[in-house]
């Protein structure tokens, strides 16, 4: 394990070389690695267990409940009893999460907060993936999403199922077209919810 996540943070390192087109198909591969599902996995250590394996081995990082500090190395996981740690807030900026590996979301039950910031593989599908799912649409209260350039109204408009998000904040996100129409979907569908917007 602990050879692992120091090859996973070199090779994280790697990726702020200039591209070309044979290194994107290299790291794509890489990556949809990382986000592989492991069922066995998340049955046998627990789904928050294997989600923190999951987003952190993609450098994410991730808070449990009751604790201020945020994990972000893989070597240094918390061990213990396997129901101890449980995810509150998950901050995925420059991770190379993708749609593949939301599978990992499915058992969390405590997740307050997501930040996706300069995600470059999460779309349209991985919202609507992860607004489908029951555990986050209740737990859910905030949501942060921030220069993902393939997220569309279309991806935002499926978190209108987080039926109890008080704050969501949106930023840089080229695909997104039609702010009114997003406003007052939301308006009707959340009306309580703190709605920020840095849209052009």
């Amino acid at each position: 394990m602990m050879l692992f996540g120091k090859i996973s943070q070199q090779l994280c390192g790697l990726k702020k070389l200039p591209w070309s087109r044979d290194s994107r198909y290299f790291w794509g591969w890489l990556n949809a690695v990382f986000n592989k599902v492991d069922h066995d996995r998340i049955r046998d250590v627990g789904p928050d267990r294997a989600a923190s394996e999951w987003l952190l081995r993609c450098g994410a990082m991730v808070r449990y409940h009751g604790q201020e500090r945020w994990q972000k190395d893989y070597n240094h996981l918390p061990t213990g009893p396997l129901d101890k740690y449980k995810i509150q807030a998950i901050d995925a900026t420059d991770s190379c999460i993708m749609s593949i590996g939301f599978d990992h979301m499915e058992g969390l039950q405590y997740v307050e907060k997501i930040r996706l910031c300069k995600c470059h593989y999460i779309e349209d599908g991985c919202l609507e993936r992860l607004s489908q799912l029951e555990n986050l649409q209740k737990s859910m209260l905030e949501m942060e999403i921030i220069s993902c350039g393939n997220v569309t109204d279309k991806g935002i408009i499926a978190l209108h199922h987080f039926r109890n998000l008080k704050y969501l904040f949106l930023s840089d996100l080229p695909g997104v077209k039609e702010k009114e129409k997003i406003v007052q979907a939301f308006k009707t569908s959340l009306p309580s919810l703190e709605l920020k917007l840095d849209l052009k």
